[in-house]
């Protein structure tokens, strides 16, 4: 059972003390403080005040094996009764992070055999860029500096996370992009191919990313970088056939292919990595969420053998790491977490039941007249709004404000998802119920309802 908390002065203190993770601080100000959020058990979060939430988004798209999860608890217990901290600096490892280390390996499968430890995404892809950069340096080939990325691509917070993504609202904080960063077009067919044949649009995205090679020298480019879903983004699938692309694209110019699995990885798709589901072969595979299912800060980095055989003979000290790379406690609650999401099956749920079950749920929202397309892959998916049946014309004129309206619908009648521009997107846990799903696309559709008049009421920009 949850403490008895005085949830009015904590909301008080959360104004008074509490800076929140990306938020516009004057509007947590005026609301009085954060919605409290006091526990949590399967695929339902709850409230100080009492309200029950179908948790649509796990968490931050990160709660794979649900809430509640004693052996998680347990794990933890008995990681820090034996040793609660060591780190990895002084030629030193600890039991869990090898056993951790090797149990990726084996999941990555192929030449990515080798793990590099951290405790965020945003870490994650830090060290990415470090670490390619570094690797082309003692190769032999300095110049190879720059990163392709996407527009609208999500990388994370940090300095070099937030500039290898593509959110243009993230890089005036800081100063951003660093240096050796450049964007090409995300392949969002709905919003910047509407009605193109998806084979043309794929080819058509994909040459992009080889103009931007030759036109900034293939000499000088370093790697490409993509989320194999862009989740932050907007959910956003690309068409068949894009990633295959890529990868051609990326061998032909020996560029190194950077596939970003932070939200993908551990089920997500129905197979362990999105990289399996499109069949394509990365060099490096940043990681987070689901690895430890949320339960305790903790990423990685899976790095291939030939990267590493280069840093081995060349390399020198790779001066880079943190002081939390490698928690004991985060690779033992991992190490627990990948044990139940194997001995429960929930890499084959997602491909073979709860994935196809959720694509036909969320289909059924494709007859409401503010839905221009819903779409899924596994069970992550989005439900684009349109303010005109059959097109992709939004309420404003451009993206950016009917997400948010039926978000905050959504929540008041007891669902918990994102609201990204003009889309509601979904993330559940893996563990979600027939029930559940259906559910949640009766509150979605619910709430399209009610939400309908002050979209109607927006005004272009």
């Amino acid at each position: 059972m949850a403490r008895n908390y005085n949830i009015p002065e904590l909301r008080r203190l959360d104004v008074e003390h509490h800076l929140p993770a990306q938020a516009n601080y004057k509007e947590i100000r005026d609301l009085g403080g954060s919605r409290i959020i006091t526990r949590a058990e399967g695929s339902t979060i709850y409230d100080g005040d009492g309200n029950a939430l179908l948790d649509g988004m796990a968490g931050l798209w990160c709660v794979n094996v649900g809430y509640g999860r004693d052996e998680l608890v347990q794990a933890a217990a008995q990681q820090m009764t034996e040793l609660p901290f060591y780190n990895t600096f002084f030629k030193t490892a600890t039991p869990p992070v090898v056993m951790l280390a090797t149990k990726l390996a084996e999941k990555l499968g192929g030449k990515l055999q080798h793990v590099f430890f951290n405790s965020s995404g945003s870490e994650a892809n830090d060290t990415v860029m470090r670490m390619v950069r570094h690797y082309w340096n003692v190769s032999g080939q300095p110049k190879r500096q720059i990163f392709i990325s996407r527009w609208n691509a999500y990388h994370g917070s940090t300095m070099a996370g937030a500039s290898l993504g593509g959110m243009k609202h993230m890089h005036p904080i800081g100063g951003l992009p660093i240096p050796g960063v450049e964007h090409v077009m995300q392949p969002y067919r709905f919003n910047e191919g509407f009605g193109e044949d998806e084979e043309s649009f794929a080819a058509r995205a994909a040459q992009e990313i080889e103009d931007r090679i030759v036109k900034v020298g293939p000499e000088n480019v370093a790697a490409f970088i993509g989320e194999v879903v862009q989740g932050a983004g907007g959910v956003i699938i690309p068409p068949k056939g894009y990633w295959k692309r890529v990868e051609a694209i990326c061998r032909k110019y020996g560029i190194l292919l950077v596939v970003d699995e932070v939200i993908t990885g551990f089920g997500r798709l129905g197979e362990w990595f999105g990289f399996q589901k499109f069949d394509i072969k990365p060099d490096l595979v940043p990681m987070a969420k689901g690895l430890s299912s949320g339960y305790l800060p903790i990423s990685a980095v899976g790095v291939s053998h030939d990267i590493v055989e280069v840093l081995r003979e060349k390399g020198g000290e790779f001066v880079h790491g943190y002081t939390y790379s490698g928690h004991p406690v985060s690779a033992a609650v991992a190490l627990k977490n990948l044990e139940i999401i194997e001995r429960e099956g929930l890499v084959e749920r997602v491909r073979d039941d709860i994935g196809p079950y959720f694509a036909k749920a969320i289909a059924r929202l494709n007859d409401d007249p503010l839905v221009g397309e819903t779409r899924s892959l596994g069970l992550i998916g989005a439900v684009e709004i349109v303010s005109k049946k059959g097109t992709n014309q939004r309420f404003t004129g451009d993206e950016g404000k009917a997400g948010p309206i039926v978000r905050d619908t959504c929540i008041r009648n007891g669902l918990m998802v994102r609201g990204i521009r003009d889309s509601i997107v979904m993330c559940p846990p893996l563990i979600i119920t027939h029930a559940e799903i259906d559910r949640m696309i009766d509150i979605i559709g619910k709430s399209l309802r009610e939400a309908e008049p002050a979209l109607r009421a927006l005004k272009p920009d």
